[in-house]
């Protein structure tokens, strides 16, 4: 299976079109989280989504740009839901720093079962696994800058910009951990995705501003 970034798919442009379009995403999806890659064909999507074959080949083409149009489809809403998310009920340095971490592993905890498709889909994909490390690295991208009004609490720290990259792969990693492996992989200890969030905001809390985690 080889995905492309680049997909130059024709634009839906009736309302009708883009309604198709959309369910053929949106059977696409759930056929993925249900059963992967593996459960993915065009035949499978088109019965899923009421439509015929040829109207997915028509609007995404064989398997692989299908694949690719569901990751990118994933990625926007990954994106939207990690910037609706960074909401902070207070302006103080470490009630955004709470709001960071928390934005990213809620998301990732909303998107586990599809996210844990296409990961693992891109340790033998290597388009897969680039359009991943984009995305990722776009995310990061993102947490940074919502961060950014805390560096001058942060000014007697040394190199606070690393700091902020060294939390956000801190809090990323963890989530893609716990979507890959569960709950129980690497501990006996059972841990909530909220408690896991309560902790990783008390870690990075004083590594960042010197203050205990609210």
């Amino acid at each position: 299976m080889t995905t492309e970034p680049s997909l130059d798919l024709p634009p839906a442009q009736q309302a009708r079109s883009r309604l198709t379009q959309q369910r053929i995403l949106e059977a696409g999806t759930a056929l993925l989280e249900e059963g992967g890659t593996e459960a993915l064909t065009v035949a499978a999507v088109a019965s899923r989504a009421g439509v015929s074959v040829g109207s997915v080949y028509r609007r995404f083409g064989d398997k692989d740009r299908l694949t690719a149009a569901l990751q990118h489809a994933m990625i926007d809403q990954f994106r939207a839901d990690i910037i609706r998310r960074f909401a902070p009920l207070r302006a103080d340095p470490a009630a955004m720093v709470a709001s960071a971490v928390a934005g990213l592993t809620e998301t990732f905890e909303t998107h586990a079962r599809l996210m844990r498709v296409f990961i693992t889909a891109g340790t033998t994909d290597p388009a897969v696994a680039r359009v991943g490390s984009e995305a990722s690295i776009d995310a990061g991208r993102v947490f940074r800058q919502f961060l950014e009004p805390v560096l001058p609490a942060m000014a007697g720290a040394p190199e606070p910009e690393l700091r902020l990259d060294v939390v956000f792969r801190l809090v990323y990693g963890a989530c893609m951990n716990r979507v890959l492996h569960g709950e129980l992989f690497e501990s006996e200890r059972p841990l909530t995705w909220r408690q896991l969030t309560e902790e990783l905001v008390n870690i990075a809390c004083p590594y960042l501003l010197g203050v205990p985690g609210q």
